[in-house]
């Protein structure tokens, strides 16, 4: 309980501290594929991310995340993979150079039901090693080792009979930890409001805003990222399950 009070007193204590707060307008477009590979438990996880920034027209982040999925029942996915991510210098606090990064990961996800709504949740843990770049030569000094946590509650709400449209919600939660991490421990917060439609029993479309509250690493300047976010995601299978 102590701990978790200082965490919180910690929190709060950084945000009346921000000395600089930016705001930017962006643009996700996202492809998230869980793809069964024949009848058994494993499967291939696939997902490309290409963040945009001012309205679409800068680069913001390119993201490409694949791994291997292990189904241990209808209620429980388990996944483990890897990630290559590009970071670009955008808004009015821009970092000084693009920087690359390597990340490791592995997540659970649970479902159930309640209140006659379907929930998920995904607990993901990351271990990233992130490019320090010479802002003059844009060179890789240094790789810096930190962790992740992260934690999504997401739910759906029908919006017709044959529940084709619904309406998407979510909220994921991401804390930094480990040695080198000293003023972020609270990484960022991302809040998901959309109109999801079922293409195919496979495959289905969401167009949404998502509210992205970033706590930059020094902990002193935060970015409130009011972002338009597409995604595609498909289960469709590859091979023998139809």
């Amino acid at each position: 309980m102590k701990r978790a009070l200082c965490f919180l007193l910690t929190f709060v204590g950084s945000l009346c501290a921000a000395d600089h707060t930016e705001s930017n307008s962006n643009l996700w477009l996202n492809y998230v594929g869980d793809h069964p590979l024949g009848k058994g438990p494993w499967g291939l996880h696939l997902e490309s991310q290409i963040r945009r920034a001012d309205f679409g027209e800068n680069w913001q982040q390119l993201l490409l995340r694949p791994g291997i999925n292990y189904t241990i029942s209808p209620a429980l996915t388990l996944t483990a993979g890897y990630a290559w991510v590009e970071t670009h210098p955008y808004g009015d606090i821009p970092i000084a150079a693009e920087f690359p990064e390597h990340r490791l990961w592995e997540q659970a996800v649970v479902s159930h039901q309640a209140l006659g709504l379907d929930w998920t949740h995904r607990f993901r843990l990351e271990q990233r090693r992130i490019g320090e770049v010479n802002a003059i030569t844009r060179d890789v000094t240094n790789w810096r080792y930190e962790n992740r946590i992260r934690y999504m509650l997401r739910t759906t709400i029908p919006l017709s009979d044959d529940k084709k449209w619904y309406l998407a919600l979510w909220d994921e939660l991401f804390f930094n930890f480990g040695s080198n991490v000293s003023m972020n421990y609270f990484d960022q917060n991302r809040a998901f409001i959309g109109l999801g439609r079922q293409l195919s029993p496979t495959t289905k479309l969401e167009i949404g805003f998502m509210e992205q509250t970033v706590q930059r690493r020094g902990g002193v300047v935060w970015e409130n990222n009011h972002t338009v976010a597409v995604w595609l995601m498909s289960k469709w299978p590859f091979g023998g399950k139809q």
